[in-house]
């Protein structure tokens, strides 16, 4: 019985040294061990979430909520005790942090502010909550409603509503949120030992990666191009027939268009 106490202080206190590592890892702010363990809320969250869902499944249920009430009440953060976390997830500020009864949240996952992982379903003992393969990034705001899965190494743009399962490696952005296909990045971990890897391939605050815009705007952005590179063309038809003594009507509509159309991109790039 002693003995199996003493595993158990180890097991809580290895975590807890995973935890601090991995948020020193992922955020830049944290300057020390001491300041990740007694300042930040995330962290708290977890320990108090750790409390709560070992009474949960022992079957005290309300001690379990009662658990996870203080919890929310000294973070912010509202987890479920029913909820399952892996290791080493970081909720980066976490304030109106929101996770469900059966929502699952796997290995090194990174959820910001204001997240929701909720469900749509009334129906009790039905799996209602999003399932965060590895490695997931959920940007401030997002709403993951549903019980699907969002693959492993997929991000969620900031204040995205999803409402669909999310391919593994993929981003999800807008509302409601469309897919856009990239390559996951996640911070592997050593099975064994269950350290993280000294050297974690691009990390993704908020969702964001480069280069991964909004499906809209790519497509305005290339229409805008095309037309301009088609005026171009045409001014370059009109001066060659004008050299030959053939003179064309002004080409200031066409312009006007083309300018149009370019402010029209640059609205859409500022969103």
């Amino acid at each position: 019985m002693r003995r199996a106490g003493l595993d158990s202080l180890h097991i809580m206190f290895s975590r807890l040294r995973e935890d601090i590592a991995a948020i020193r890892l992922k955020d830049p702010a944290a300057r020390s061990g001491w300041e990740v363990l007694t300042c930040y809320p995330g962290l708290h969250a977890l320990l108090f979430h750790r409390v709560a869902h070992a009474c949960w499944a022992l079957g005290l249920r309300w001690l379990g909520r009662f658990v996870s009430q203080w919890g929310r009440f000294w973070t912010g953060i509202e987890i479920h005790p029913g909820a399952r976390i892996g290791r080493r997830v970081f909720i980066d500020h976490g304030m109106g942090v929101v996770i469900g009864q059966t929502a699952e949240i796997g290995d090194d996952c990174t959820i910001y502010q204001g997240v929701t992982l909720g469900g749509t379903s009334l129906t009790r003992g039905a799996k209602r909550h999003p399932t965060l393969g590895p490695g997931v990034i959920v940007g401030a705001g997002a709403q993951v409603l549903g019980g699907f899965t969002v693959g492993e190494g997929a991000k969620i743009g900031s204040n995205a509503v999803v409402v669909k399962p999310v391919p593994a490696g993929a981003t999800a952005v807008g509302n409601p949120a469309r897919i856009i296909a990239a390559p996951g990045n996640r911070p592997a971990a050593d099975g064994a030992s269950g350290e993280l890897h000294p050297v974690v391939r691009e990390f993704a605050a908020y969702g964001v990666t480069p280069n991964a815009d909004d499906p809209t705007s790519l497509a305005i952005n290339g229409l805008i191009a095309h037309v301009s590179r088609q005026a171009s063309r045409v001014d370059e038809i009109v001066a060659a027939l004008d050299r030959l003594g053939t003179r064309f009507e002004d080409m200031s509509d066409c312009r006007g268009e083309v300018e149009a159309l370019e402010q029209l991109g640059e609205v859409v790039r500022d969103k």
